[in-house]
């Protein structure tokens, strides 16, 4: 923003000059891909309770509460200190406008986080009665109110499509920004829930049953293939559009973010899906342990590309 007054009429003069360069950096993409991590462990959690008994995953019900837990405050807190004025956050609360997609999402990701928090502390209830939760009021409640767990894990499964996919609406509409067409940015973000829920759940599924881990392992071959397939989509058939085509030349080979884009996409599309895929014949917990966090670094590095290389071209 540019001012300047005229002495003779004390008319103040502003004028509007863009930003150039990066706006959005990688405090959005650790925003995006924790997020990512937060709603798809309840994505799976619900099919893998939907698919087995309860007594086939022992340490599900407190541990996904748990990292949906962490995940979600580290989504909130990169989107805090991301804003220039985070208390005008507070304004959202208070004063909120509902046409805003920005006041919507942070709504409804509140309320998500309130409802994983409850669930947090009914399963360290359960699981920890004593030490060092002892005494703790909310998890005395927890233990005592164990039967609204299945009451309000169906609307947290609700609550976690638009949480994970409101993004996508933002990004859309931001002017001049063609490859962030809400339609392959929402199906682009559900595809990252379940990578990143199944990668993330691999890590506590030590105690499980082979039939689980093999579900695991069959949904991270699935979102791995279908997220490459996408990103090879708009990368090769991008023609349609002169913007897409001139912003994608950041990412084809020899540009600045070529080699940052084709490590990703190996590292965690590429190599996760055929460790999964073998691990669906043979159950080895260490390889899958090293697919789940090869896909969390790879998911990581291309969403990182792909949400910088659209502000990298001048608007005129």
């Amino acid at each position: 923003m540019v001012e300047s007054t005229i002495h003779a009429t004390q008319a103040v003069v502003t004028l509007d000059v863009p930003i150039q360069g990066i706006v959005w950096g990688s405090i959005i993409t650790v925003n995006m891909w924790a997020k990512s991590i937060g709603t798809g462990v309840v994505f799976l959690a619900a099919f893998l309770w939907f698919r087995h008994n309860k007594e086939d995953m022992p340490n599900l019900k407190w541990a996904m509460p748990i990292i949906a837990f962490i995940a979600l405050n580290v989504f909130l807190f990169f989107t805090l200190i991301d804003l220039h004025q985070p208390y005008r956050m507070i304004h959202i609360f208070t004063h909120p406008h509902w046409t805003s997609s920005i006041t919507v999402g942070a709504w409804l990701a509140s309320i998500f986080l309130v409802l994983v928090s409850i669930l947090m502390f009914i399963g360290v209830g359960e699981k920890f009665p004593g030490v060092p939760f002892k005494g703790c009021l909310l998890t005395k409640f927890g233990r005592k109110n164990s039967f609204l767990y299945e009451k309000i894990f169906p609307f947290l499964v609700f609550l976690a499509i638009p949480v994970t996919t409101y993004t996508a609406i933002i990004m859309a509409q931001s002017a001049a920004r063609e490859l962030w067409q809400a339609p392959t940015e929402v199906m682009q973000m559900m595809w990252a829930a379940l990578m990143a829920g199944s990668a993330a759940l691999i890590f506590i599924s030590g105690s499980w049953s082979k039939e689980a881990r093999k579900d695991l392992a069959l949904i991270l071959a699935i979102s791995t293939f279908f997220s490459f397939a996408m990103y090879m989509s708009e990368y090769f058939f991008s023609f349609k559009s002169s913007e897409a085509e001139a912003v994608l030349e950041f990412v084809h080979v020899g540009g600045s973010y070529s080699i940052q884009f084709w490590i990703g996409l190996t590292l965690g599309f590429i190599i996760p899906f055929f460790i999964a895929v073998g691990n669906m014949k043979s159950d080895n917990q260490t390889l899958l342990k090293f697919a789940a966090l090869f896909a969390l670094i790879g998911l990581f590095l291309v969403k990182d590309v792909w949400l910088k290389i659209p502000q990298l071209l001048p608007l005129s």
